[in-house]
């Protein structure tokens, strides 16, 4: 699968220097490629170091969480892999002071491991240092290592903020063992990771969902058959609360992409994830957002934290790393009313055979029309404009006698706003214009003389002005203009042959600059009419047909 990286063994320190370019107050050691750690370029030795890290591939963890009021500092591995022991040293040697620090660490092996042989050696130096792991994985609620997620940020956030305030080690130490304790977290995917340089470390099936992943691609512990977003939140929540247990307390709720998910999917989850089991308890969330990914696995995980009013000012205060999502109350969605708009009542109904026929021998025409016109839209597009055009006939028809039909201006209007809703799409609002326009021309005013030719030029005017196209673009406007000049003399007739020369002339053009025909090749486009300008021919025949032979 194509990345957008350069060398692949270059991916972490790459990525690192290109963080570091964007986020003000952060450091590098120089240490590249083998120490790649992440500091506080303002860290203040008088307070408590506080460091975590593991494999890159979870960004923004864990270097985006350095800065004010959360990480000291972050030491990043390669894409899934631990970082080395002696990357830690250099970071502990690096920021932790007298007063001393701790280290965050996911319960995986090979982060315990390493962080841990770097405990030992730091103290054996002299540096006071304490290791909370944090295992908030409930997939497998009888493992004994349960694996580090995404609450490991939420650790990151209640020992930040305290060793922010000053408060010793202990202290700092024994609030993030609290909170860690208490956490727990599941996710749920649609498909797994793709390291850099590699395809898919597991495929998924279209119609398999897997419950219980790993951060690093690991499967799942079940698989399930593919369902709604409802559906999924209802699993994770359920099962989030009964590894809870009975308690009563209000919760703090993360949201996290895991990598792959859209802003607007998230959204749809979160409100289910808020309306389902957990409604009742939640009382701050964090996210949607990407907090701990695994690249670009499509799927997401949920945290939940017991509350209390320490972990609450915790978990509020202002920080430096902008990756941090600030966790907000819930709250009911504010609706508001629907604005009254003013707008000018239709003209009221009135009759005028020679209109009434006119619109009928048009209805008509467009709806005989209809295979003809979906054939030709079918070359270059979703062959439905006859069937579009039809619909608005039908509508017309069917309102005749609701119609200023001896009111051309009030007519026009009525049309404009009736065509808009009857036609749809692109096409109902570009007709829609052309009324609005043309009752504008007919109105006169200081532009104009009111006849219907200026009513049509006008028509045209505010077609092109927010259509985007003009004559020559191979749209309703190459039967439209000429048929507008051919009008200006007042004969229906020139106006009627103008107008189907000009949509004969479509199918020479294979190039076409707006609508639909803009993304289709030359070699369909030929010989090819553009099906709205036949459109508009077919209308200008039925008018001049119809006016030429008043007994018709």
């Amino acid at each position: 699968m194509p990345r957008f990286h350069n060398d692949r063994d270059d991916v972490v320190t790459e990525g690192i220097d290109g963080l570091l370019r964007t986020t003000p107050g952060l450091a590098r050691l120089d240490g590249f490629p083998d120490v790649k750690v992440v500091v506080r370029a303002d860290r203040d030795p008088d307070r408590v170091a506080v460091i975590s890290g593991g494999g890159s591939g979870h960004e923004p963890a864990h270097a985006g969480y350095v800065g004010q009021g959360m990480l000291t500092a972050a030491v990043c591995g390669d894409v899934f892999a631990s970082p080395s022991v002696d990357a830690i040293d250099a970071a502990i040697e690096a920021v932790c002071g007298e007063a001393g620090c701790l280290l965050v660490v996911k319960d995986y092996t090979g982060d315990r491991l390493n962080f841990g042989l770097a405990a030992e050696r730091a103290r054996e130096r002299g540096h006071d240092v304490e290791v909370v792991i944090v295992g908030d994985d409930i997939a497998r609620p009888d493992a004994e290592h349960p694996r580090g997620l995404a609450g490991t940020v939420l650790v990151h956030k209640v020992a930040g903020h305290l060793a922010e305030e000053g408060a010793s080690l202990a202290d700092v130490a024994d609030a993030a063992r609290d909170v860690a304790d208490d956490l727990v977290t599941l996710g749920l995917a649609l498909s797994t990771s793709t390291p850099p340089g590699s395809g898919r470390s597991r495929e998924f099936d279209d119609d398999v969902a897997e419950v219980g992943l790993g951060i690093h691609g690991e499967p799942g512990v079940e698989r399930i058959d593919t369902a709604s977003a409802a559906a999924y939140a209802e699993l994770v929540a359920d099962r989030l609360l009964e590894a809870l247990g009975d308690e009563d307390r209000p919760l703090a709720l993360v949201v996290n992409d895991l990598g792959a998910v859209p802003p607007l999917e998230l959204d749809i989850l979160t409100h289910d994830l808020l309306t389902g089991p957990l409604g009742d308890r939640v009382e701050l969330v964090v996210g949607p957002a990407r907090i701990m990914t695994s690249l670009n696995m499509n799927g997401f995980s949920a945290t939940l934290l017991p509350l209390d009013d320490a972990r609450r000012t915790a978990l509020t205060s202002a920080v430096g790393p902008p990756a941090w999502r600030r966790p907000v109350p819930v709250a009911e969605p504010t609706v508001e009313a629907v604005p009254a708009i003013e707008r000018e009542e239709d003209a009221e109904a009135s009759d005028d055979p020679d209109v009434r026929r006119v619109l009928e021998a048009v209805c008509d025409a467009l709806e005989e029309a209809r295979d003809e016109l979906d054939d030709l839209d079918g070359e270059v597009g979703d062959g439905d404009t006859g069937a579009t055009f039809a619909a608005a006939a039908r509508s017309i028809r069917g309102s005749l006698d609701d119609l200023p039909l001896a009111d051309p201006i009030g007519l026009s209007r009525a049309l404009s706003r009736r065509l808009a809703t009857a036609m749809g799409g692109s096409a109902g609002v570009l007709a829609s214009l052309f009324f609005s326009g043309l009752a504008q021309g007919l109105d006169g005013g200081d532009e104009g003389d009111g006849s219907w030719a200026d009513g049509v030029a006008r028509g045209i005017e505010v077609v092109e002005r927010y259509g985007g196209a003009t004559q020559g673009d191979r749209t309703v406007l190459d039967a439209l203009i000429p048929a507008a000049e051919a009008l200006d003399g007042g004969d229906v007739e020139a106006a009627a042959s103008a107008a189907e020369d000009g949509a004969a002339a479509t199918a020479e053009m294979e190039d076409a600059k707006a609508g639909r025909s803009a993304y289709v090749g030359a070699d369909a486009l030929a010989g090819v009419r553009d099906p709205g300008a036949e459109a508009v021919a077919r209308i200008l025949r039925a008018i001049a047909d119809a006016t030429a032979d008043p007994g018709a």
